[in-house]
């Protein structure tokens, strides 16, 4: 049986010790991030956090590996288990997250689109209309321009809303 990739209850704030550990320890260990903006004290900046707070994924060959050892690591609470066994993601859920990350480990959902590019709307008020994509945050935002009303109209929405539009 080849490696699988499998989801990891991490203690509240802890993936990153919980991930440092289990690389220590020899697993191959993804902990998906995001960049997200904090205001303290009159500042701001900006911080990498986990896209799925309290969850990491871990690649095992349930047959060959102690995966057991995972459940007793610092910052681990638990594998997601389904009866005695850990429960693998679905085959290729993990990898095509991996492609949305950029060349600093940061999820983005908007990878491949660009300012300028054709866009469609596929969920909420404005589904199946048609846009130009003006920007997009790391934050999952984008503010697209609509044609609608003769003249077009700016839209800020989830950048999960879109998909570029098939150029022909």
């Amino acid at each position: 049986m080849a490696d699988r990739w499998y989801v990891a209850s991490a203690l509240s704030g802890r993936e990153d010790l919980a991930e440092l550990n289990l690389n220590r320890q020899g697993f191959h260990v993804w902990t998906p991030r995001q960049t997200r903006v904090v205001h303290h004290a009159r500042r701001r900046r900006e911080k990498r956090v986990p896209f799925f707070p309290g969850y990491i994924f871990v690649s095992l060959d349930v047959e060959r590996q102690r995966w057991r050892s995972v459940n007793g690591t610092f910052g681990v609470h638990s594998l997601v288990m389904q009866g005695e066994r850990p429960l693998p993601c679905p085959r290729g859920l993990i990898e095509g997250l991996q492609a949305l990350t950029d060349d600093d480990g940061i999820f983005n959902g908007a990878v491949g689109l660009r300012q300028g590019d054709a866009v469609r709307v596929i969920s909420g008020p404005f589904a199946e209309l048609v846009g130009t994509l003006v920007r997009h945050d790391g934050a999952g935002r984008a503010r697209i321009l609509l044609q609608m009303m003769h003249g077009e109209v700016a839209v800020a929405m989830s950048v999960n809303s879109l998909v570029p539009v098939a150029s022909n």
